[in-house]
Order: C-alpha cells, then structure tokens, then sequence
C-alpha cells in the first residue's frame, strides 16, 4: 500500500519510518519543504499526482505549556489550516483511507478520569493549550462527517497520550515535559546545581508514552483499520505524577541534588489519563516500562546533543 506520511521529520514521523523497515508498504514522507500543508493547492497537487492509498496525518505545531501560551495563534491556526487541507484533499481526491493523529488535550479540563472518547466537546477545554485543542477537535470532527457523507471513506483518528522517546526536541522552550527535565537534570548533573526547579507542587498527574510503542500501534491500526473504532484513545492506562517523572529522570542521569517546586508557574490540567478500554477491546498494548523508555531517550540525547 502506497502511504503519505504528513510530519515525517517530526517525532512520531520518524518513529514511524524507523519502524516501516518491518512493513510492506511504500511511504511517501515528503519534508514541509516538498510539501508546505499551509498551502492548499499545493497539497491538492501532491495528493493528485501521488495518488496515495492511505493518509497518516502525524504533522502539526507542537509544544509544551509555555510554547502553547506565547503562540496560541499559531497553535491553532496553522494546526486547523494543515489539517482541513489535507483532508479536504484527500476527500476530494478519493483517498479511501486517512489516519488523523490528535491529542488528549482535546478533553475537558475538568472531566473526569479516565477520559473517554465520547468526551470531546463535553466541557471547557485547558486554557493554557486551548488553541492547539481546537485546531485538533476540528480535524477529529471533519473525519467523523466526511465518514457520515461517504461510506466509502474510512477517515479515523486515534488520540495518543503524551509522548517522549527518540528524535525528540530538547529545547526547554519548545519540548514536551519528559525531554525538557531530561535536559534540565543532566545539565544540572554537568554543572554541579544543588538543586533543579519543578513547576507547580509537582502533584499534577500525566500520561507518557514511549513514542515507538506508538509506532508500532499504528502499523497494528494499519494492518486491522476496518475494526478500528472511529475514535480511539491510545496510551497506557495509567499515570505518574509530575515528582514521580523527575525522581525517575534523576535515577537513570544521576542526579543527586534536590528538587525546588515554583508554586508560581501554571500547571495545567491535574490528570490527564486516558480510558484504554476501546484500546484493550482492539487487541493492543503497550511495551515499553517509564524507566526503560527514559533510558533509551536519555542515550539518545546524549548522542546527538552531547559531546559526553
């Protein structure tokens, strides 16, 4: 099958072209140089020359708290504008298949846990990611109607929980939680800090999963796509605390200093664990143990941001 990867230099793209070796399907993985998705006639184009069997949509802006909070209007508008252009294309073009990659931060902030694919649009979203949620609750929505229109399309979404691993950014201006401490701890380990700072009381519960497990996850969706719910939360069914990750990251760097919480600094949500029980009816699970996947991250930011 012929596979248009959006978001190939990203994360989870390469995740899942490193993971592709062990599949037999031909990908396009087209940079945003070859292929700028804020450009609709560009992406009609692409789509109508290339004739792809199947759309992986894995692109979009991403980024941690203060990321989402200094740039929500790039959040949202360049996320929404990517994905009605890819899959208004892909309909129009007759693409059968479309895998849209969103977010749990699509879930109401004050919802209850764990949280259910029926929950979308079932409360006020977190303020402090509201842009980036809304740009992927419209391309959730725009899959279930291009579905209810045609019946001969199968455009699905599957809603990851947070994620980390190899090729992640480490920049503590743009990263997720997981790369972010794992900089600020081996950097606090290099230059002998006594202490490293944790925002919030550090009770705030989340979800992370090792970003390969997702890769594997969607050549499984891939492989059994007409069984697949039409929205499907994937993750691990269970949740640390914000302490608990930086207790971790400390034990496999090394880091023997103490831990400072700024109770200034916003937190966002409490918990934010998602239901697998659509995930466990789907016949798939997890691998990779929180240690484990911290380790193998933490070797891979020292290669290729260290010169240790």
């Amino acid at each position: 099958m012929k596979i248009l990867l959006t978001g190939a230099n990203g994360m989870v793209g390469k995740n899942i072209l490193a993971a592709a070796i062990k599949h037999r399907h031909e990908f396009l993985s087209p940079s945003s140089a070859e292929l700028n998705l804020l450009d609709g006639s560009a992406v009609n184009e692409y789509i109508s020359t290339h004739a792809p069997d199947m759309i992986i949509h894995a692109a979009g802006i991403v980024g941690g708290i203060q990321a989402n909070m200094s740039q929500p209007v790039k959040f949202l508008v360049d996320n929404m504008q990517m994905g009605l252009n890819i899959l208004t294309a892909s309909n129009d073009f007759g693409v059968t298949k479309f895998l849209n990659l969103s977010s749990s931060c699509m879930y109401p902030r004050d919802a209850c846990n764990p949280l259910s694919e029926d929950l979308i649009l079932k409360g006020e979203l977190e303020p402090t990611n509201e842009g980036y949620a809304l740009a992927k609750i419209t391309t959730t929505r725009l899959c279930e109607y291009i579905n209810k229109e045609n019946r001969s399309r199968q455009y699905k979404t599957i809603i990851p929980c947070n994620l980390y691993g190899c090729f992640d950014k480490f920049d503590p201006n743009n990263s997720h939680m997981i790369p972010a401490v794992i900089r600020k701890i081996s950097e606090a380990k290099r230059n002998n800090l006594p202490e490293v700072d944790i925002w919030g009381d550090g009770e705030a519960r989340r979800e992370f999963m090792y970003a390969e497990d997702l890769a594997e996850f969607i050549f499984y969706a891939i492989d059994n796509f007409e069984k697949m719910p039409q929205n499907l939360n994937v993750g691990l069914g269970e949740d640390f605390s914000i302490n608990e990750y930086y207790q971790a990251v400390a034990k496999i760097v090394g880091y023997t200093g103490k831990f400072k919480h700024d109770l200034t600094k916003p937190v966002g949500m409490k918990q934010k664990l998602i239901d697998d029980q659509k995930l466990k009816e789907f016949g798939w699970a997890y691998k990779t143990q929180l240690e484990s996947g911290i380790r193998k991250t933490y070797q891979f930011y020292l290669s290729e941001y260290c010169n240790d």
